[in-house]
C-alpha cells in the first residue's frame, strides 16, 4: 500500500468513533426535526403564522435559518438547517486540526515527516479524509430526509449544502493550525469564527427584506460573507439553487491549497502568530495549584460566561414575542411548557426553557474545564506539578473546584442580564424570583456534570474527552427533547437539567434538587477518594 493509503487508514481507523457519532447525530437532528415540524406545524397556517412572527422580529432570525415558503420541506430547512452546517463545521475543524497541529503538538507528526511520506503527504490525507467525512456525512442526512418523505431534490440539497459548509471550515481548521502553535489554540481561533460568521449571517437576515405574503425573507448582503449564509441561499426545497454551495467548496479547497503552501514555510513545532511572551517570575497569583488551574482555563471560562449572559437575556426578553405567537398558534406554548416542566404563566415558562438551555451551556463550560486536567495529563505538564509537594487529590479536586465556580460564573452572568432585561421591559416583578430560582437550580444541575467529568477522568482517564462530552449530549436530547419526541417521563427525569426547581405559585417547587445535591456529593467524594490510588497515564 502507498505512503498515501496507510496515512488515510490510520485516520479513518483512529476517528472511527468520532465521526460516527457526528455523522450520525447529524442525520437524527435532521430527521428529529421533521418529526417536531410535521407534529408541532402540521397545517398551513400554522407555519404561515410562525414565519410572519419570525420576520416581524430579528432576534429569531438570528438564531434560525432564511425563510424560504411555508412547506414543511422549506419549513424544516429555516429551523434546523444552519444547526445541519454547525455541525459539520465543528466535525470538519476538529478533525483538521487534530490530524495537522495536534500531531505536530504531540510529537508524532515529526516521526512521520521523516519517513518518505515527507511534511506535506500528511496534511493532503487529512484533507481527503475531511472530504470524506463530509460526503458521509451528506448521504447520510439526505436518507434520512428523504426516509421522512421529504422530495429527494431537497433533501439532496440540504445535505451537500450543510457538507459543503464543513469543508469550507475544513479549510479554515487547516490554516488555522498553521497559524497558531498548539491545537488548543487553532481549536479556539476556529470556534471564534464559526461564532463570528454564523452571527453574521443572522444579521443578513436580519436586516434583508421580506415578502409581502411574509412567507420569505431576501437576505442583506452581509449573509453572503459568511459559509453559513451560503448554506441557506440554496433554499432547499424551495427554489433549490445549487451555485451558492460551490462557493463553500470553492472557499475550502482554496484555504486548504494555502495551509499546504504555508507548511513549507515555517519550522516543525512553530506557528506564524508568535506567542506571547511570559513574565521572568510568576505572580504571586499564581503561587498555587489552583491559581494555574484557574489561569489555564479563564479565557473559555469567559467565553462562556458572554454565551451565558445573551441567554439570560434573551429569556426575559422575548417573552412578548412567544405570547404573541402561541396568541397565533397555541402548539407553540404547549412545546414550551413539555420542554420547561413549568406550570405557571408562558412568562415562566420562557424564562424556564432558556434557563435549560443555559443549564446546557454552563454543563459545557464545566466539562471543558475538567477536562483541562486530562489535557494537561496527556501532555505531561501535570507529572512537573505533581513533582511538587503537590498531592494528585489536591490537583483534580482544583480542577473540579474551579470547574463548579466557572458554572456558577456563567449562571451569575445570566441571571444578571435576564434582571437586566426585566427591568428594562417594566416585567412583572415575580420575574426577579423566577430568573433566580431557574439559575440556582441549573447551577446545580451543570455542576453534576463536573463531578461526573472527574470520575470519568480518574476511572476512564484515555477515553475522558468523549466520554464526558457525550454524557452533557445525551441529557441535553432527553431534557429538551424527550418530551417533544414522546419519550416516558422517567427517561427525562434522567436528565439533570429536567429535574430543576421552578416557581410553583407563591412557593418553590424543589422537584429533583435534593438528589441532585447528593449526586454531586457522591461524585466529588468517590473522584477525589479513587485519585489518591490512580496512576498516571499520560499519552493518547
Amino acid at each position: 500500500m502507498s505512503a498515501f493509503g496507510v496515512l488515510l487508514r490510520q485516520r479513518l481507523r483512529r476517528d472511527r468513533l468520532q465521526l460516527t457519532l457526528w455523522i450520525v447525530g447529524t442525520a437524527l437532528m435532521a430527521f428529529a426535526g421533521y418529526a417536531g415540524v410535521s407534529q408541532s406545524y402540521a397545517t398551513l397556517a400554522d407555519r404561515q403564522n410562525i414565519l410572519a412572527a419570525a420576520l416581524a422580529n430579528p432576534v429569531i432570525l438570528m438564531f434560525r435559518g432564511l425563510p424560504s415558503g411555508t412547506s414543511e420541506g422549506a419549513f424544516l430547512a429555516f429551523e434546523v438547517l444552519p444547526w445541519l452546517a454547525l455541525l459539520a463545521a465543528l466535525m470538519s475543524t476538529f478533525l483538521a486540526v487534530r490530524h495537522t497541529r495536534g500531531d505536530e503538538e504531540a510529537g508524532r507528526a515529526e516521526l512521520v515527516w521523516a519517513t518518505p511520506a515527507g511534511r506535506r503527504l500528511p496534511t493532503i490525507a487529512t484533507i481527503v479524509h475531511g472530504i470524506l467525512a463530509n460526503v458521509v456525512l451528506a448521504a447520510l442526512t439526505t436518507l434520512a430526509l428523504v426516509a421522512t418523505g421529504l422530495p429527494a431534490g431537497g433533501s439532496l440539497l440540504t445535505g451537500a449544502a450543510a457538507a459543503s459548509c464543513g469543508i469550507a471550515f475544513l479549510g479554515i481548521g487547516l490554516l488555522a493550525a498553521q497559524f497558531m502553535r498548539t491545537s488548543r489554540g487553532a481549536n479556539s481561533l476556529t470556534v471564534w469564527v464559526l461564532v463570528a460568521t454564523f452571527l453574521i449571517r443572522g444579521i443578513g437576515n436580519a436586516a434583508g427584506t421580506p415578502s409581502d405574503d411574509l412567507t420569505s425573507m431576501t437576505s442583506a448582503w452581509p449573509a453572503w460573507l459568511s459559509p453559513f449564509g451560503w448554506v441557506e441561499q440554496t433554499r432547499p426545497y424551495d427554489t433549490d439553487i445549487v451555485w451558492p454551495m460551490l462557493l463553500g467548496l470553492g472557499f475550502g479547497f482554496v484555504l486548504a491549497g494555502a495551509a499546504v503552501a504555508l507548511q513549507s514555510l515555517r519550522d516543525i513545532d512553530a506557528g506564524f502568530v508568535a506567542e506571547r511572551l511570559g513574565r521572568v517570575s510568576a505572580r504571586p497569583t499564581l503561587a498555587s495549584p489552583h491559581a494555574l488551574a484557574w489561569r489555564l482555563t479563564s479565557g473559555s471560562i469567559v467565553g462562556w460566561a458572554i454565551g451565558g449572559a445573551i441567554t439570560g437575556i434573551l429569556a426575559t426578553t422575548l417573552s412578548g414575542l412567544v405570547d404573541q405567537i402561541s396568541g397565533e398558534n397555541p402548539a407553540v406554548a404547549d412545546i414550551l411548557k413539555k420542554i420547561g416542566g413549568a406550570t405557571g404563566g408562558l412568562d415562566e415558562v420562557v424564562v424556564t426553557v432558556f434557563f435549560t438551555l443555559l443549564g446546557i451551556l454552563a454543563a459545557c463550560c464545566a466539562v471543558q474545564t475538567v477536562v483541562r486536567a486530562r489535557q494537561e495529563e496527556a501532555h505531561g505538564t501535570a507529572e512537573a506539578v505533581l513533582a511538587t509537594p503537590v498531592g494528585r487529590v489536591r490537583w483534580l479536586a482544583d480542577f473540579v473546584i474551579v470547574g463548579i465556580v466557572a458554572v456558577l460564573i456563567v449562571v451569575a452572568a445570566a441571571v444578571l442580564a435576564g434582571w437586566a432585561g426585566v427591568w428594562s421591559n417594566g416585567g412583572d416583578a415575580s420575574l426577579y424570583r423566577i430568573v433566580a430560582v431557574a439559575g440556582l437550580g441549573q447551577a446545580v444541575a451543570a455542576s453534576i456534570f463536573a463531578v461526573l467529568t472527574a470520575l470519568v477522568f480518574v476511572l476512564l482517564p484515555r477515553a475522558t474527552t468523549a466520554v464526558a462530552w457525550s454524557l452533557v449530549l445525551l441529557a441535553a436530547l432527553l431534557g429538551m427533547f424527550g418530551p417533544l419526541f414522546g419519550l416516558p417521563e422517567w427517561s427525562a427525569n434522567l436528565s439533570p437539567f429536567a429535574v430543576t426547581p421552578v416557581v410553583d405559585g407563591s412557593g418553590v417547587d424543589v422537584r429533583g434538587l435534593w438528589w441532585l445535591m447528593l449526586a454531586l456529593a457522591a461524585g466529588a467524594a468517590g473522584s477525589l477518594a479513587l485519585m489518591r490510588r490512580r496512576e498516571l497515564a499520560p499519552g493518547a
